[in-house]
């Protein structure tokens, strides 16, 4: 399954150009930590499943989900550092210790408790498809923003564009033979997937306005005209945002 390796690692590297940006910036602005944590735990969990204890002949799917939480680390460390309200700090910090002792007591339950790989198979693949399907659902939040501003500026296009396409060719590998723990998650993701990039291709000329607008001088009259969404976002765009 190569061209899926290939996929899922250019998905966890997707949120690069963001973070180069935020470093740059300084700041994390409006953008969310939600589908890092999300793609966190789902690693996590995955590559546990991929364990031969757990599922045997799964070495790949372990080493790429280990390969995804070294980059997740590093992009929620950048995030933290550079996230300047101390109330999402602690919300992050309480997410990361959550995630870790989750994955801590599973692994215990699953191998004192469980004695057969079909077992254990089975319990971790159920927790495989919970936490693959909130890592596809969770830049929900930031849809909804997008929505409501029409502007999809703080949703990164390069992470929704691999989004699809990792869910696409895993999708398509679960059914061959058919695994439910990868098709149904999968299937999920390609929905939402999709859905972002429909959200794109609404927003991209209103985003392009709000952006232009934004940048130009305190006072300056312009001539484009805004919706009140759209005149609402720029007017709220320094305004700390409460939320994760």
């Amino acid at each position: 399954m190569f061209a899926g390796n290939v996929i899922a690692i250019c998905l966890f590297l997707s949120p690069t150009p963001t973070f180069v940006e935020i470093v740059k910036k300084k700041s994390v602005e409006k953008y969310s930590p939600l589908p890092y944590l999300a793609t966190l735990i789902n690693c996590l969990v995955r590559g546990f499943y991929g364990f031969p204890m757990v599922h045997p002949d799964s070495t790949l799917v372990m080493t790429l989900s280990g390969v995804g939480v070294l980059i997740e680390i590093v992009f929620l460390t950048i995030f933290f550092v550079f996230c300047g309200r101390k109330k999402q700090r602690l919300v992050i910090s309480v997410v990361l210790a959550a995630e870790f002792a989750f994955v801590a007591i599973l692994a215990v339950l699953v191998l004192t408790l469980q004695h057969s790989t079909d077992q254990r198979t089975v319990s971790v693949g159920i927790a495989c498809c919970v936490f693959n399907t909130m890592f596809y659902v969770a830049p929900m939040f930031v849809m909804k923003m997008a929505i409501k501003t029409k502007s999809v500026e703080f949703m990164p296009f390069w992470l929704s564009v691999a989004c699809f396409l990792n869910a696409g060719v895993w999708t398509l590998y679960g059914f061959l033979p058919f695994d439910p723990f990868m098709a149904i998650p999968n299937g999920i993701g390609c929905v939402c997937g999709l859905t972002q990039l429909i959200l794109y291709a609404t927003y991209y000329k209103s985003t392009k306005r709000i952006m232009a607008e934004r940048q130009k001088p305190p006072g300056q009259v312009s001539e484009m005209r805004l919706s009140n969404a759209e005149s609402e976002h720029i007017a709220n765009f320094n305004i700390p945002v409460n939320s994760v």
